[in-house]
């Protein structure tokens, strides 16, 4: 079969990655999918059951530090479009192992540059999936795409890092770079709109907030979650939360301003009340999803941005 487009995406068995590569398999029949993943912590082999025996998905397993493979996809394939989103990303862990975190996401994030750079067949978009965390934390200003980066923990600084290798190569070469920068996502819609909506209809060189203006504290998320998981009154909601120390130097909040994505005809398809709904009710219906990952998780490893609310689920199903 002659497809008309050919995608890649790194990262895509990851939570976020495997929405979009089911997405993009599922809705685009005529276009070729390329996974390009390291099976390391954070993916489930199930994330992309429904789509492994299509006819226009190929899953590649490697590590995107890896020039030699990175160099041989982009010298066999005609790439039309990159989604960037293989990472380390776990808060905590890159305190304790910063180098690694630097080797993937910004040495990794150079690898892909140079071979989509240097290919034969030249990319017209590649979008780098950054995170909101790059701005720091903010109790009162909220951040559009021109505020400044204050990174505050080793992860997030490696994404701004990367961010600048991006951006020079818009300014260097003209290359159609375009970079999301999104709160934690824990419903696929987000990806379907926004994601897409950018490989379509989003301006080379700029930079994209991907969000809503519905805020929760995680307080209330946690007590929303208790009663819908475990109905209960709320009287004895509280008997199901457990307070525990902060992560060091945790951040507050990652307020966040998204007209520009907005302006592209964006809109929130799914409301917070409805959104959280699904989630439980998929996690109640999908109880042992994710078990195939919990002996496996390490403090490394490539995964992209997750998702803290279907965490919160997670555990709780377990108790």
């Amino acid at each position: 079969m002659k497809f008309s487009r050919t995608i890649l995406v790194t990262g895509g068995s990851g939570f976020i990655g495997s929405h979009l590569v089911c997405s993009l398999v599922d809705k685009h029949p005529d276009w070729r999918i390329l996974n390009l993943d390291n099976l390391d912590y954070c993916c489930s082999s199930r994330s992309l059951e429904s789509v492994e025996d299509r006819e226009n998905y190929t899953f590649i397993r490697g590590d995107v530090c890896n020039s030699r493979l990175v160099n041989h996809i982009f010298n066999t394939e005609p790439v039309d479009a990159i989604f960037h989103l293989a990472a380390k990303t776990h808060v905590e862990s890159s305190f304790q192992s910063p180098s690694s975190f630097h080797h993937v996401n910004v040495d990794g994030t150079k690898v892909l540059l140079g071979a989509a750079y240097r290919a034969r067949h030249q990319p017209r978009r590649f979008i780098y999936v950054s995170t909101d965390e790059v701005y720091g934390a903010s109790t009162d200003q909220v951040f559009d795409e021109s505020s400044p980066m204050r990174p505050s923990n080793p992860y997030s600084a490696t994404k701004a890092a990367a961010e600048f290798l991006v951006t020079s190569y818009w300014d260097k070469f003209k290359f159609p770079v375009i970079i999301t920068r999104s709160n934690n996502i824990y419903v696929k819609t987000l990806l379907e709109f926004s994601f897409l909506l950018l490989l379509e209809k989003g301006t080379v060189g700029e930079i994209y907030n991907v969000g809503t203006t519905c805020e929760i504290p995680i307080v209330q998320l946690a007590r929303e979650l208790v009663k819908m998981v475990k109905n209960v009154p709320d009287s004895e909601v509280t008997d199901w939360l457990e307070f525990v120390p902060d992560r060091p130097l945790v951040d507050l909040r990652y307020p966040i301003r998204c007209e520009k994505l907005l302006q592209l005809g964006w809109k929130a398809q799914v409301s917070w009340a409805e959104g959280i709904r699904q989630t439980v009710k998929w996690y109640q219906d999908n109880p042992d999803f994710w078990s195939d990952t919990s002996k496996d998780q390490g403090p490394g490893g490539e995964c992209e941005e997750t998702a803290d609310p279907v965490r919160s689920v997670h555990h709780l199903m377990e108790q």
